[in-house]
């Protein structure tokens, strides 16, 4: 029995969810095991929320906001998520998670094709994956 990945999206209410709303009433398919986080922007997102996702078991994280420059609602908030991904994707990197974990993707309210075509992806990036397994500070010996 295999364990479906679990994706987890952040998305900004303005573009990005409001095309994930958009692909759910047109009833256009992507995969189930995806599950939306509403943020007001792109830029409120905060990186650590990547590494919390992985480590509660979520296989994935994308990270989804308007298009730049011009469409934020915010004036600059995808500027920083831009900013902010380049830092977090080298980051994971080193860390030694793979690129497949982590992606930041511009979608437009009316992009609810683009929008179901890339959680369609993600989904089949995590699904090739091995599962993450943390170490517990118990399973650690110390001498």
């Amino acid at each position: 029995m295999s364990v479906e990945p679990r994706v987890l999206v952040f998305a900004c209410t303005y573009c990005a969810y409001a095309a994930a709303e958009t692909a759910g009433v047109s009833k256009l398919q992507y995969p189930p095991q995806i599950y939306i986080v509403r943020l007001p922007c792109s830029g409120m997102f905060k990186s650590y929320y990547v590494l919390k996702a992985l480590r509660s078991g979520f296989d994935a994280v994308l990270w989804s906001g308007c298009h730049p420059p011009y469409d934020c609602h915010f004036i600059n908030g995808n500027y920083k998520a831009r900013v902010r991904a380049t830092l977090l994707k080298a980051y994971l990197k080193q860390l030694g998670f793979e690129d497949e974990r982590f992606r930041l993707e511009w979608i437009a309210a009316g992009e609810a094709d683009r929008f179901a075509l890339i959680a369609k992806e993600i989904v089949e990036n995590a699904t090739r994956l091995p599962k993450l397994r943390f170490i517990e500070y118990r399973e650690v010996e110390v001498k």
